[in-house]
């Protein structure tokens, strides 16, 4: 596995359809333009189209634009039947939208806003989703994590939508664990049917527009230091564009960058916490997932090791 792996190690991507969440801005546009760049048919799915179609003209290639409000899941819903409608095979799903640090807020349907952009919108995608997958040899699924669901990170089953107490940082590093714990339970229901596979990525620090919810103690700091410790959102899609297409990755693995802290660098298979590897909390997580989302898989529940 090269120690450089960089956009010209993209393999063709022709006949192949993806599917990019939050792909009209930062690392979604890089991840989409790069895909469409090697030949892949993409959908930017976004919240707002007009922003879509702005950024799909940006792009060379078979670019279409998808509605999509993660925070609605009448929407999702929507979305999932257009999608499955206009594609009756989907080779790349990849989990990027996402929210960060931000104010208390709770979406359409009563969630705590980061938890249920992040974790139960895209649940319910995939879920929705997953009947265009199964059947296609060497489709991926690919959810963006972060170094944050290391970060005052856990699953508050006891109080999963931050009602008695509010923490921005912690809702969002719960967010991102959860995005692991969901990979890894996936990978497990998906391995029978060896078709599909689930992997995760980070995209290290990357100056995108996903900071501007940082506490303000916290924002002019970065301001100050994105130069220095932050990469470019090309290169932050890199460790997504390597999940999504490297034909050495195998299901349940975890891409980020290479460098000291994986804040910055070129993609690598790197490790996440010991708590998102807890099989009884990953199942857990998922049960109530469901529940909350409405949505179940056709995929059966397998006992922990």
């Amino acid at each position: 596995m090269s120690a450089t792996w960089t956009e010209q190690h993209i393999p063709d991507q022709r006949g192949r359809v993806a599917v990019v969440t939050g792909a009209n801005t930062g690392l979604g546009f890089e991840t989409a333009r790069m895909l469409a760049e090697r030949g892949a048919a993409v959908v930017l799915a976004v919240r707002d189209t007009a922003k879509g179609r702005q950024a799909a003209a940006r792009i060379a290639g078979d670019v279409t634009v998808q509605a999509l409000d993660l925070t609605s899941l009448e929407s999702i819903r929507s979305a999932a039947a257009d999608l499955r409608a206009n594609h009756p095979r989907i080779d790349l799903l990849i989990n990027n939208a996402g929210v960060m640090y931000t104010p208390k807020q709770t979406t359409a349907d009563g969630f705590e806003l980061q938890f249920g952009t992040n974790h139960l919108g895209h649940f319910a995608l995939t879920g929705l989703l997953m009947k265009q997958l199964l059947p296609v040899p060497g489709s991926r699924i690919v959810t963006v994590s972060s170094v944050g669901h290391r970060i005052r990170a856990a699953i508050h089953f006891d109080d999963l939508q931050w009602e008695h107490s509010y923490n921005r940082i912690g809702a969002y590093g719960q967010a991102k664990l959860a995005n692991l714990m969901f990979t890894y339970e996936l990978q497990r229901r998906l391995a029978p049917h060896g078709t599909t596979v689930a992997v995760a990525a980070h995209p290290g620090v990357s100056n995108t527009e996903l900071m501007r919810n940082s506490p303000a103690v916290l924002r002019v700091p970065l301001t100050w230091l994105a130069p220095l410790i932050t990469q470019k959102a090309a290169m932050g899609a890199l460790p997504t564009l390597r999940a999504a297409t490297d034909p050495t990755v195998i299901g349940g693995q975890y891409y980020g960058p290479s460098g000291r802290g994986e804040v910055r660098g070129y993609p690598k298979l790197v490790t996440s916490s010991t708590e998102s590897h807890d099989q009884l909390t990953q199942q857990r997580l998922w049960t109530v997932s469901e529940e909350l989302t409405g949505v179940t898989f056709p995929l059966p529940a397998h006992s922990p090791n």
